[in-house]
């Protein structure tokens, strides 16, 4: 089969495709934390095989004049370990350790807060570990702010040699005049011998830009781990409970096991929405060609790409963007392993990676590498990052890379900050500096024009898929047309009229998929029928009319999500005004909640659709255009595509602003019928809480499976939120939900989801949470749902064991408690804007 001629560009900060394959080997290697600190605590315990102590009156209470005390919000079970107590100190303090010679991991975490007597914005202190300055007047509040975090963590690599050893390993936080310095964890950990560092054999990693030339990294070196993504982790984001005053709290796997799994901060919108995750669970891996604790083990088995649609491929890309500071040299890891089935011979996939514009792989072929399917193997680089350079251009369609690293390296001499007060990694547009560069990683498609500093690219041959296509390129071509393309201004196509009654069957009436507020919608096809399509035709006496029209187009056209419904196209034609979206198959979450024929949605899936819809307000509010307001969420504006993923639609009404410091938006009031909030509607100041309060509403409404609004004798249940509100209150709360969920939810599910959907309804704007708030405390109830269901699941199959060997019957241990007994907006049910 011969493959077809793709490239790729990777600009250096980047995080390319992801299906990393690991820890199917029993020589695993396991991770020894020589410390690990609970700052500001007392607390002793051993979390996934490492040793937790305080530093509160025992051997690890830091030298100087210090302050201790509990992190704010440590009781709202949102702070995950090991940010519930802190160390403080507006003077230099001092920890003192007895660590033995070898490499090690040091980690810092940081909550940035207004502490008692401490305001947050007063934190930039230094770091210096040895003979190393890791953080120079470092600002973590301004650094957690720009990243869109509540929390932070460094981590860096360094050698402590004998003679360090034979004394105490000083860590010392200095705070800059009129400031403080503090910290919430500090782990030491052994690290395997020469991971990154070169051994003494070794001739050293490739230099990029020199074709001989290797590059040592010496143990007289420090580096800081400035990315490691599981890039498109389908299965990430579990969770650990430990107990610690009293209380639950939930330790991430990302914190214990360092690989992030959120890519999607660093993917941009377009590609989020088009790009495909993917998961091998039954691969057997062979760790012959990388050992097996390169990487720890999901990161191996999942990832993301295009997929196999070849006409999605050559019109689209894979990008993740970072900053990096310029004249440092950084360590580029790439990982692969080649898991698709179908990909097992040598050939099957061939491509040639280009870094900082040099050929450093002329013909790369993982099957080759490794001599077969399910072997992981990393190739590493080193590159100078200099300066600014010009603009990028060019196109392709496909690739495959499965993990990225990226460390900075830096001596011993060298004052550094550790990318100290960066960018918001959201900010895919960054103006030029002298101090910071761009490292983008892009993947299959066209490319924008992206100003970067120094660029990593792959030319890929990938093996044919289907048509005619796949057939037009040979293996043993070395160059090719590379066709330049300018940033477009939109991410969706104008048509023509002929085009879109084509696309319907000249708007046939057999088409139409549904009625609402702005006229028919039509079911279509485009691309030769390969591609469904979704069709709204405004009506002459529309309510809506062309302002609206025109907002949909400038807001949806710039900005692509996961979970926001895609503008393909529009078309403006002798005065018809036509919107294109993708198909959602699904139709709305109301389709599948009340007044339906469609089956009952089981709670998990209920709370994973939620948890879509709010991550697509999340990016609409502290996205890379500033904030948007929605102004319009209701139940019949979250669409479900055919695999169940919820997606925001109608952002007719929507309003913007570049200035995410504004409180508000002084504007008409507009929305829907009770989901409109109160404050907004007393007021006409729009905020992004009033998209809160709305979608508070569709989470009562996902829970009682009732309209938002009715009419009842009682005026009490006229409201949905109000009615949620009193039944809270007076703990009657299981005589709203619906029938069909009693006894299937598990109560600290219940409690949790509960608290974040009442308040989202405060009448308060200001005490309504952010949606990021709303993300995280419905992804901790739909952990803890999991969670139970485990525990149920593992309580049957012992009581099915002791019933089985004893030859008597018992019942199921009643420990765990329960609950006791078509498309777009308006289509099914118009209403008033």
């Amino acid at each position: 089969m011969k493959p077809i001629l793709t490239l790729l560009y990777l600009f250096l900060f980047v995080y390319v495709v992801t299906y990393m394959v690991a820890g199917d080997s029993s020589a695993t290697y396991s991770r020894v934390a020589n410390v690990s600190i609970a700052c500001g605590t007392n607390f002793t315990a051993e979390i996934n095989s490492e040793g937790w102590s305080g530093d509160v009156n025992t051997k690890f209470t830091p030298i100087g004049s210090t302050t201790y005390g509990t992190s704010p919000n440590y009781s709202s079970g949102y702070l995950e370990w090991p940010y519930q107590g802190v160390r403080l100190s507006h003077s230099e303090f001092t920890y003192r350790f007895n660590l033995t010679a070898g490499q090690k991991f040091i980690r810092f975490y940081f909550y940035p807060a207004s502490y008692t007597n401490f305001n947050r914005s007063k934190a930039l202190f230094s770091v210096k570990a040895g003979d190393f300055t890791l953080l120079d007047n470092f600002n973590a509040s301004a650094t957690a702010d720009a990243s869109g975090v509540a929390t932070l963590y460094k981590e860096f690599c360094l050698n402590i040699h004998e003679e360090q050893s034979l004394k105490t390993f000083n860590i010392t936080f200095s705070p800059s005049k009129d400031a403080y310095a503090f910290i919430n964890g500090i782990q030491v950990m052994e690290m395997p011998t020469n991971l990154y560092y070169s051994a003494a054999e070794s001739a050293g990693y490739r230099y990029v830009g020199g074709s001989q030339l290797k590059y040592r990294i010496e143990n007289s070196t420090a580096l800081q781990t400035l990315y490691r993504l599981d890039i498109g982790g389908v299965n990430g984001g579990g969770e650990i409970g430990i107990r610690f005053g009293g209380k639950t709290y939930f330790v991430s796997y990302e914190v214990l096991n360092v690989w992030n799994s959120s890519d999607e901060v660093y993917l941009d919108a377009l590609s989020e929405t088009i790009s495909v995750q993917s998961y091998n669970d039954r691969i057997q891996l062979n760790f012959f060609k990388a050992p097996a604790y390169s990487a720890e083990g999901e990161i191996y088995r999942s990832g993301r790409s295009l997929g196999m649609k070849k006409y999605i491929n050559k019109s689209y890309n894979l990008t993740w963007t970072f900053p990096v500071d310029s004249s440092f040299h950084y360590l580029l890891r790439l990982h692969f392993c080649e898991f698709e089935p179908g990909i097992t011979q040598s050939g099957d996939r061939t491509f040639q990676i280009i870094i900082e514009n040099q050929a450093v792989e002329e013909e790369a072929d993982i099957i080759e590498w490794t001599g077969g399917n399910g072997i992981p193997v990393y190739r590493d680089y080193v590159v100078y990052m200099s300066g600014p350079e010009n603009k990028m251009k060019s196109s392709y369609n496909d690739a495959l890379l499965n993990g990225l690293e990226i460390l900075k390296l830096f001596g011993s001499n060298v004052s550094y900050t550790a990318a100290g007060n960066p960018d918001s990694p959201q900010v895919k547009r960054p103006k030029k500096s002298s101090e910071s560069t761009l490292l983008v990683a892009i993947v299959a498609g066209v490319i924008a024009s992206i100003i970067v500093f120094s660029a990593t690219g792959f030319l890929v041959f990938r093996r044919g898929w289907n048509g005619k296509d796949s057939r037009s390129s040979h293996r043993g071509k070395k160059s090719m047309k590379v066709h330049k393309s300018s940033t477009p201004t939109y991410f969706c196509r104008r048509f023509s009229l002929p085009e879109i009654k084509v696309a319907t069957e000249n708007f046939n009436a057999t088409s139409i998929i549904g009625v609402g507020g702005f006229g028919n919608v039509y079911k279509g096809q485009i691309d030769g029928k390969a591609t469904l399509v979704a069709i709204k035709k405004l009506k002459p006496d529309s309510s809506q009319g062309a302002h609206e029209f025109k907002t949909e187009i400038e807001l949806l056209s710039q900005i692509r999500h996961r979970h926001l419904v895609s503008l393909i196209g529009y078309c403006n034609d002798k005065g018809e005004m036509i919107l294109m979206y993708e198909y959602m198959a699904r139709g709305t979450i109301r389709d599948h909640l009340y007044n339906t024929e469609n089956p009952p949605l089981p709670w998990k899936e209920r709370l994973q659709i939620c948890i879509g819809a709010a991550r697509g307000l999340q990016y609409l509010h502290s996205g890379v255009r500033g904030t948007i307001i929605h102004r319009d969420v209701k139940s019949t504006n979250i669409l479900l595509d055919e695999h169940w993923v919820a997606k925001v639609s109608d952002f007719g009404l929507s309003k913007g602003t570049n200035d995410t410091s504004n409180t508000h938006i002084s504007t008409l009031v507009k929305g829907s019928f009770g989901y409109l909030d109160p404050e907004y509607f007393r007021t006409q100041h729009l905020t992004p809480q009033s998209d809160v309060y709305s979608f508070g509403v569709v989470l009562c409404e996902v829970l009682c499976a009732r309209p938002a609004v009715i009419d009842r004798e009682d005026i009490r249940q006229a409201s949905l939120a109000e009615w949620t509100k009193s039944c809270h209150q007076n703990g009657e709360l299981d005589q709203i939900i619906d029938p069909i969920l009693r006894g299937k939810i598990a109560a600290e599910c219940l409690d949790k989801y509960t608290e974040v959907a009442i308040s989202c309804i405060h009448d308060n704007g200001t005490e309504r949470p952010s949606m990021t708030d709303v993300v995280r405390g419905l992804e901790l109830a739909l952990q803890l749902q999991r969670n139970t269901e485990g525990n149920i699941n593992s309580i049957e199959r012992n009581v099915q064991t002791e019933t089985t060997s004893s030859e008597q019957s018992c019942a199921p241990n009643d420990s765990i408690k329960c609950i006791s007994p078509t498309i777009f907006s308006e289509v099914n049910n118009p209403s008033g804007r």
